[in-house]
């Protein structure tokens, strides 16, 4: 391993004429809202370089230690303290509806909040709950929900047309305004809060291609 480590360590990347593949475990949400200019860039970059985007796992950090993947890319919360990891941004959630929903012509009240209907995102086999979820279980509010979705970008498609309601990134209500537009009200729960951020194997910390890639990220 230690003589693995060194090869590794030493061995400097061209990324004109890498061949590289990154294997990153990120939510459908990130995939829109930020590694897809990070594709774009790569591409003209590194044309050679591809990468393996892959679905929230039930242990993504066993697949972390195991050197698996190169990176997870998913709120900070969730991370694992056994290696390294940089911010990349800070996210708020927002409470949304369809434009049609007349129940949100104006501020809605917690006990409306509480009551209306919910579309939620939930994870991999086990169904772990998205940060909007884990938040609010947090802070003791527990929803009804009626739908659940197994991503985050599936989320206002489904509203559309419905009495339903959604707590979602504001990143995400701006990416889609231009097909399909949200309905925005002020929450009557505190406000949310959560970072995004980016964590590698820390067998991986000194790795060439992966500082490269950290620094395209970052």
């Amino acid at each position: 391993l230690h003589i693995q480590l060194s090869i590794i360590a030493w061995d400097p990347i061209n990324p004109a004429q890498s061949d590289r593949r990154f294997r990153i475990i990120l939510s459908d949400f990130m995939i829109l809202v930020f590694f897809a200019r990070i594709v774009e860039r790569v591409a003209r970059e590194a044309p050679g370089v591809s990468f393996e985007l892959l679905p929230l796992d039930d242990d993504p950090h066993e697949l972390l230690r195991r050197g698996d993947v190169d990176f997870l890319i998913f709120p900070d919360v969730f991370m694992s303290s056994a290696h390294p990891k940089a911010k990349l941004f800070d996210e708020a959630l927002v409470c949304v509806g369809c434009p049609t929903n007349q129940q949100l012509l104006g501020d809605i009240s917690f006990e409306t909040y509480m009551s209306m209907g919910h579309v939620a995102a939930q994870f991999g086999r086990e169904m772990k709950p998205s940060v909007e979820q884990w938040l609010l279980l947090e802070h003791g509010f527990n929803r009804r929900i009626e739908l659940v979705v197994p991503g985050f970008t599936l989320i206002p498609a489904l509203l559309s047309g419905t009495n339903r309601i959604a707590t979602i990134p504001l990143r995400l209500v701006r990416y889609f305004e231009p097909t399909i537009p949200l309905r925005m009200v002020k929450s009557p729960l505190p406000p949310l809060y959560f970072t995004e951020a980016v964590q590698w194997p820390a067998l991986h910390n000194t790795d060439p291609g992966n500082i490269w890639l950290r620094d395209i990220l970052l």
